[in-house]
Parts: C-alpha cells; structure tokens; sequence
C-alpha cells in the first residue's frame, strides 16, 4: 500500500498546490473557470485521441468487460443511493447532489492516477472506460435531476430525452474517445505533424486540471458537512469500488483491467456536478460539500482500494 500511496501523492499534492493558489489569489478568481474550461474542452481530449492513437485496440479485448463491470459499479451506487433516499429523509434537491456523489467520477483524477500507477496501459485502459462510464453517469443523473430536483420557485425540474442525448454526444471527452478509437482502428493512427501538437497539448492535461480540482475546492462547505455528505462519500469511496470488484470477479475480469475499474469507480465526485445542480435545481451548496471531502478523503482510500484490487 505505501508504494502506491507514494505514486499517488503528487496527485493529491497538485491538488493542495491549486488550493493554495487560489486562496493567495496569485491567479484571480475570475480566471478560474476559463482555465478549467480550456483543459476539460482541450487539453483532456487531447489527452485521450493521443493515448487511443498509439495503443492496439483490438489487444484489450478486456478493456470492453472492464467497461461492463465499472458500468455494473455505477448502477449498484445508483440503487444504493434511491434505497436510503427515504430512510433518512432527504428532500428532492439533497437527494440529486447525494446521487450524483455516488457515482460520479472526477475524471482528471482518475487519468492521473491510472498513469502514475500504470503508466500508458492504465491510460488506455482508462479512456476505455470513460467511454462507457461518462455517457452512463449522465444519463443517470440527468434523470435523477429531472425527476427530483425544483427550480428557483419550488417547482419540479423538467428537461427532455433529446438534451440528455444532446449533452452526451457533445461531451468532448466522448468526442475525443470516439475520435481516437476512429483513428486507432482505421489504420489512420497518429497523423503527422498534427499528432505532434495532439502529443504537446496533451501534456498539460494532468498538471491543469488537478490544479483546476485544487482550486474548486470549498473548505467553508467542507466544514458544514452533514449526513448527506457522509453517506456519499461512504457509497463513493467504499461500497461502489466493492460492488465494482464484486462484479469484475463475477464477470471473469482480473489483472490491470479489474484494478482499473475498481480505481475509476472509487474516485471523488467531479466538480461538473456542481454545475449541474445549479443548473437543474439541485442542493449546489450540498454537493459543494460533498465535492471537497470526497477529494480530500480520497487520499486515504484510493491507496487502500487500489491495494485490495491489486
């Protein structure tokens, strides 16, 4: 375990760095949000097309499994969540930012520590799984949103099918895995000169966006976590990386493709839940909370859940 938390503690140091910034104000607020969006609109995908480019698809026939069972993970944290909506009283909105805790992942994150643990396999293997993990989580909690969030007079929320879809077909880190695996299995694979500045982008999304991460966190609302903090990160962190395992184990996955999966499904909720609780009436100030402890508290458990799944 002390190997692994060594790899992964540049991580979660990046992250504090980012905080730090943010509260000295070396970069102002207001620049925040244009940086976040240049590395979630660029230099991610830019991450993906690049990694998908120069690896054998067709020899991780694993990878598709890996993607099953993460998928697998995400539904047993979904159901969790529905089960104890009632039980301990949550309202509409509480319940969509608890939901949306639950399963999902902060995809920088994940990308940093399957490529500090693993190197390019994991990489791969990871954007594998971002292509069936990030289109599943949406329309999870789209729907989730829509039928239990309020807008600001108190009202149900109402969206339709097509902005779900919409949304999803223009996330561009489902572009740039589509992008990728279009290259990589037509035989086009990297295209000069062009791969090149793909290569030199793609550098700067793991620094980037764990410095996003660092500077999203709200340590005010950290410190007025309550019940419905605690019971998503216990979900997030410890029961849908079991339930991940539980499924890889029964589905006939193991070795790097199953330590994957379960690494993806234990990471901390990402900050576009944030976004999207504004957006459809969801508890923002909740899942605030929920966003920094998860991040804070991973640096405990990733570590022992990547050794138990190893």
């Amino acid at each position: 375990m002390l190997p692994i938390a060594g790899a992964l503690a540049p991580i979660f140091l990046l992250i504090l760095f980012g905080q730090g910034l943010r509260r000295r104000a070396v970069i102002p607020d207001s620049a925040w949000p244009s940086l976040d969006r240049l590395t979630y609109l660029l230099f991610f995908p830019c991450l993906i097309v690049d990694e998908l480019t120069r690896t054998d698809l067709r020899a991780l026939s694993m990878g598709w499994s890996m993607g099953g069972t993460m998928a697998a993970g995400i539904f047993a944290g979904a159901a969790l969540a529905l089960a104890v909506r009632r039980p301990i009283g949550l309202d509409g909105p509480a319940f969509t930012s608890v939901f949306q805790g639950a399963i999902r992942p902060n995809t920088y994150v994940g990308l940093a520590g399957a490529s500090a643990l693993y190197g390019s396999a994991g990489l791969t293997l990871t954007a594998v799984g971002i292509a069936v993990v990030v289109p599943l989580v949406n329309l999870l909690c789209v729907t989730a949103m829509v039928r239990y969030g309020r807008v600001a007079d108190g009202t149900p929320q109402r969206s339709g099918v097509g902005a779900v879809v919409s949304g999803i077909l223009r996330n561009p880190i489902i572009i740039a895995v589509a992008i990728g695996a279009a290259l990589n299995l037509s035989g086009i694979g990297r295209i000069p000169v062009v791969g090149d500045v793909v290569g030199i982008l793609a550098r700067a999304a793991l620094p980037m966006g764990l410095l996003s991460v660092g500077a999203g966190l709200d340590l005010a609302a950290a410190r007025g976590a309550g019940l419905g903090v605690a019971l998503s990160s216990v979900l997030k962190l410890l029961l849908v990386p079991a339930a991940t395992a539980l499924a890889g184990l029964w589905l006939g996955v193991d070795g790097l493709p199953l330590t994957i999966a379960v690494l993806f499904n234990a990471l901390p909720c990402s900050a576009s839940s944030y976004v999207l609780a504004r957006q459809m009436g969801g508890d923002h100030a909740l899942v605030a909370g929920i966003i920094t402890v998860q991040t804070l508290a991973s640096a405990a458990t990733l570590p022992l859940v990547v050794a138990l799944a190893g």
